[in-house]
């Protein structure tokens, strides 16, 4: 039987032609790039605060943007480039409370091909800052709205405006202020020879005339304490975009220490001559120079920053209070801390382009060793007070670079007020009794402190 043929049947040139221009239509349909899909805008928040308006715009890709200001009435206008208009970014209309401070609304519509354009109807005059942010932790790319008011207000006026302090019952809250040096006249040699002669001889001196051009400074009475506002600061750590560390049970960090802090302004101003400012009094960002800043500009006598820690295993428990270190941490414990603290800026958002990158090593350079050594003379109290609480996970005061304590006039500390990410613990933290032990504690801490160290006073009355 003969074998079959192994070489392939011949190729007609008609089939030719029908192989060749289906390759080609396959190459073609390899090569040719498909039609460019428009980004997706993920998520929208909005987070209104008397110091600024924050509007987020999530998505899966950088947006370009453009932007101008329309006066009368004021308005901001966002082109945004490669966007097409959907259910999630129509629904930013909603999310514009009434009682926002800049933004009466927004209006969102597709106003060509791929061009998405946002109308923010604004309340008074602004100053925007548009930016955006590479993803980081669970965020993705995020587009980013700062509306700021033309005219700030002045911090110790805003202060005095919102006091609910005690006006005091004349107990001084401050040191005596210091007598005043008296001087004493120049010995006259003749007088003095003169005086022994009469001593000599039984006779009473003659009080010799002052000296031409100078006066017998006689002292002064003693003078009254001196009473003064006392300044507190009290920073409730994250805010807005950034939750901090959550619990098990979803409990967010940025609530449980806004809820203590406002327990503790309400202690602390029950004191005679107290008041207290918080450096976010609601649920928005605040970047964590701005927070040394803000306690800079009413000349505060202390700054306490109230966070709640986590770790990688649940186990970890305990209160802790760190201050700032010039030379390195005191554990490797505080230093991964710290590390994770001072990451807030990258979650909470920064804008780069305005934000001063010098700020960190300037206010660590500018730290003194009478800040540090006053800090930790104010952290022992507070420590020492929490320990009566809840259990202590380190028994003495820390310290680690963390950059909200780098104030370099004012004692500042960190209170670390329980593990968030034990079960436990994350149960505590979210009882209203604990956290009003915890508010008890660090103001007998702080009333402690002053005891011992009373503030001195100021070079201008606040």
């Amino acid at each position: 039987m003969p074998r079959p043929s192994l070489l392939p049947s011949p190729v007609t040139s008609g089939a030719r032609r029908t192989l060749l221009k289906a390759g080609g239509t396959l190459l073609l349909s390899v090569v040719a790039p498909l039609p460019a899909s428009a980004a997706q805008i993920l998520a929208v928040r909005v987070w209104p605060a008397d110091d600024y308006t924050r509007v987020t715009l999530e998505n899966d890709s950088n947006l370009k943007t453009e932007h101008f200001l329309v006066p009368d009435p004021p308005r901001l206008v966002v082109d945004i480039d490669g966007l097409d208009l959907n259910n999630t970014l129509k629904s930013l209309v909603a999310k514009v409370e009434p009682n926002d401070p800049y933004i009466k609304q927004v209006r969102v519509g597709q106003n060509r091909p791929k061009v998405v354009r946002l109308v923010f109807d604004l309340k008074e005059e602004i100053k925007p800052q548009v930016f955006t942010l590479a993803p980081v932790g669970t965020y993705k790319h995020r587009l980013i709205f700062d509306l700021y008011p033309v005219r700030e207000a002045d911090p110790i006026a805003a202060l005095i405006a919102k006091g609910e302090w005690s006006p005091g019952d004349g107990t001084p809250t401050a040191v005596p202020a210091e007598p005043t040096p008296v001087q004493q006249p120049t010995p006259d040699p003749v007088a003095r020879i003169e005086a022994e002669i009469a001593a000599m001889n039984g006779t009473p001196p003659v009080a010799p005339p002052p000296a031409p051009g100078k006066s017998l400074i006689k002292p002064k009475s003693p003078v009254n304490n001196v009473v003064r506002m006392v300044t507190i600061a009290l920073d409730p750590g994250h805010g807005g975009e950034d939750p901090g560390a959550i619990g098990a049970t979803g409990t967010r960090e940025k609530d449980i220490v806004l809820a203590v802090a406002k327990r503790l302004k309400t202690k602390l101003e029950a004191l005679p001559n107290t008041r207290v400012m918080l450096t976010r009094d609601g649920d928005y960002f605040v970047p964590l120079g701005t927070r040394v800043e803000k306690a800079r500009k009413v000349q505060a006598d202390l700054f306490v920053s109230i966070h709640a820690d986590a770790f990688t295993v649940p186990t970890a428990r305990g209160s802790s209070v760190f201050v700032l270190s010039e030379k390195g941490a005191t554990s490797t414990a505080a230093r991964w801390l710290a590390n994770d603290q001072n990451k807030a800026d990258m979650i909470g958002g920064v804008n780069l382009a305005r934000h001063d990158k010098q700020l960190a090593s300037v206010l660590f350079d500018l730290s003194t060793t009478a800040q540090i050594n006053d800090s930790l003379k104010l952290g022992k109290a507070v420590l020492g007070e929490i320990g009566g609480i809840n259990r202590l996970h380190k028994a003495a005061v820390e310290q680690a670079g963390f950059a909200v304590l780098k104030a370099p006039d004012i004692p500042s500390i960190l209170v670390e007020t329980a593990f968030i990410s034990n079960p436990e613990e994350e149960a505590k933290l979210k009882d209203d009794g604990y956290q009003d032990q915890l508010a008890n504690a660090i103001a007998k801490g702080i009333k402690r402190y002053f005891s011992a160290n009373p503030p001195m006073a100021k070079s201008r009355t606040t």
